[in-house]
């Protein structure tokens, strides 16, 4: 069953390419940084580090983004994470998680 996701629509993807690199801005609601998280290739793997403002939950979706977004393109790429909604339900949540991985995989499938 699908989450609806009215309420949502502000939550936005910008990126910048930062020479061969890139950079994914994620933001809704009252915006501002929780999270960066960077996804390198290290060897045969794709690794990630992330750091996260105390209190913001934005990493548990930063660096699964970063790491998906880094294996597909084949490049460094840093998303920086800030979406906040005040007093949102497990399905508001639910509904803002579906709503950044629609916009991630759209965004994923345009670059090729």
């Amino acid at each position: 069953m699908s989450v609806e996701l009215k309420g949502y629509e502000d939550i936005e993807l910008s990126s910048i390419e930062v020479g061969r690199d890139l950079l994914l801005l994620i933001t809704g609601g009252e915006r501002h940084i929780g999270a960066a998280s960077t996804a390198y290739t290290y060897g045969e793997e794709v690794k990630a580090a992330t750091t996260a403002v105390p209190h913001h939950k934005e990493h548990t979706l930063s660096e699964a983004i970063a790491l998906k977004a880094a294996a597909r393109l084949g490049k460094t790429v840093t998303v920086v994470m800030g979406i906040h909604y005040d007093n949102l339900s497990k399905e508001g949540i639910a509904a803002v998680v579906e709503a950044v991985n629609r916009k991630v995989d759209y965004f994923l499938f345009e670059q090729k």
